[in-house]
């Protein structure tokens, strides 16, 4: 499954740009919406979706995220829903990698081993799970690994002296690199920070890195995609989201959604 992902980096590569990795909760503002919302992702240039598993307490995650997490249980999103809203995503869209994103609890309520299984089943590509370091491997990261789902690595600024190796030893997929020190949404990432990043990262991995947190526009997604393999949106289009939400009017929300979508798509491509 992990072909997805790399085939993704592959064609991008070839294409001279850097891949467009996109951010949204499941079940935000509701099910039937959100579902509509992944396909307009799709058709608008995303090359890989992070999916957000709602969590009532998403501690790395700023205010955009947070509400929409609370928007998402609100409107009866759990866990389960999550994972069948992935497998139906997975057969509209068979090429396009799906990484889960988000807290260990849910799991762990869940059942580890039938979540790695229903995971499979439904067609992800990989996991980002913000709250598990190396140290706790062995509660998700080594069996989701042996079942062939990418554990996807997150590195920080703080992270780049002797703690890197070990952060990036059992990463699979891509490296993803979090442009800010602090919690989603509330800062701009700075390109020379991330520049200075990436030299590091490549002097210790061969896995394609991209950035996110802090990339809030196109243009800076521009500045950044002639640097990372990838650019991560979040929160900019997660707050798109609430925006639309606000007016009442799903037709708007997606249309919005997807042009905004469309507009990173197009700052990808290098000069």
């Amino acid at each position: 499954m992990t072909n997805r992902i790399s085939q993704c980096f592959e064609k991008a590569a070839s294409q001279n740009r850097a891949v467009l990795g996109v951010f949204v909760t499941a079940g935000d503002p509701d099910a039937q919406t959100s579902a509509a919302l992944l396909d307009s992702l799709v058709e608008n240039g995303a090359d890989f979706i992070e999916l957000g598993m709602p969590f009532s307490d998403p501690m790395a995650d700023g205010p955009a995220i947070q509400a929409a997490s609370i928007r998402a249980i609100k409107a009866g999103m759990t866990l389960q829903k999550t994972l069948d809203m992935a497998a139906s995503f997975r057969q509209r869209h068979p090429d396009t990698p799906l990484i889960l994103m988000g807290y260990f609890n849910p799991i762990y309520i869940y059942g580890r081993d039938a979540f790695i299984s229903a995971a499979n089943k439904a067609g992800v590509d990989g996991l980002i799970i913000v709250d598990l370091p190396p140290e706790e491997d062995v509660e998700l990261c080594d069996a989701a690994r042996e079942a062939g789902l990418s554990f996807i690595r997150l590195v920080t600024p703080t992270t780049l002296g002797d703690r890197l190796p070990v952060v990036i030893k059992k990463a699979g997929g891509f490296v993803y690199y979090v442009a800010i020190a602090g919690i989603t949404g509330t800062k701009s990432a700075a390109t020379d920070s991330i520049r200075s990043a990436f030299t590091r990262l490549r002097e210790e991995t061969d896995l394609p890195a991209v950035a996110g947190f802090g990339i809030r526009s196109a243009e800076q997604a521009s500045e950044v995609a002639a640097i990372a393999d990838g650019v991560v949106v979040g929160s900019a289009l997660v707050q798109k989201i609430e925006d639309a939400v606000s007016s009442g009017d799903d037709t708007k929300l997606i249309a919005d959604v997807g042009t905004f979508c469309a507009s990173l798509c197009a700052a990808m491509q290098r000069k």
